[in-house]
């Protein structure tokens, strides 16, 4: 099924903000937004004057709201596009292999300092002070010193549905299959609890070779659209 028809996965967020991730959800009427410090994404139902009536109320003054859209929509009247980018947006159809789970641990609150700094130097995406409570996150940390060294967990979550973000391998550690282990572990977890697993990658990341080999396949390509009210001008006279 394809976008335009209707799919949940076709308008992720407002998805997830309505039904499984309805608790963080801020905002009302036509627009929602996760808390900032977990995710910076905000939706609306429908690319209408009211539903970005309903997003500018919920935003921050001078703050972009940051969509995951179907398609690359005009922009609408008093606002201004800052950033549009497609998405290809992949679906796990089942999982392909085992994977050695010996020395994934699971992280929490404590770890997040370490995962900050992960997340600095790998640039996964968006990965912020809270954005550990959003879903299961696992790691992996060196024998020697326990430096976490790769990471990976869950984000957007709706009915049937969950999907894997901020999956990263420090430099040090590249080549040694850890992205693959960490993804096909939170694969095997989601499909064992009756979700099926999807996930995010811009096109040209090489990581997308990977996921297709572990089972991964192009559902879509939605646009990640970053956009704010514009500023209001006023004139003076003589």
């Amino acid at each position: 099924m394809g976008i335009g028809e209707d799919h949940p996965l076709d308008n992720v967020v407002w998805a997830a903000l309505t039904t499984e991730h309805a608790w963080l959800a801020i905002g009302d009427g036509r627009a929602r937004h996760y808390p900032r410090d977990m995710a910076p994404f905000s939706a609306v139902a429908e690319p209408t004057a009211r539903a970005y009536a309903d997003l500018a109320a919920g935003l921050g003054s001078g703050i972009e709201a940051r969509l995951f859209r179907p398609y690359e929509e005009p922009t609408p009247s008093g606002w201004e596009t800052l950033s549009a980018r497609p998405i290809i947006q992949m679906v796990a159809q089942e999982p392909r292999a085992s994977c050695d789970s010996a020395s994934i641990g699971p992280l929490g609150a404590d770890d997040v300092p370490d995962m900050l700094a992960l997340a600095e130097v790998t640039k996964p995406g968006p990965f912020q002070a809270r954005t550990v409570l959003l879903g299961n996150y696992i790691g992996v940390r060196e024998s020697v010193n326990g430096r976490l060294i790769a990471m990976a967990g869950e984000r957007f979550r709706l009915p049937g549905y969950v999907e894997l973000s901020a999956i990263c391998v420090h430099p040090d550690a590249r080549r040694s299959g850890l992205g693959r282990t960490l993804t096909l572990y939170l694969m095997q977890r989601a499909f064992e609890r009756g979700e099926t697993p999807f996930l995010h990658v811009f096109p040209g990341n090489s990581a997308a070779i990977l996921y297709a080999q572990l089972g991964f396949r192009e559902r879509a390509r939605p646009w990640v659209i970053w956009r704010r009210p514009a500023p209001i001008v006023t004139s003076r006279g003589a």
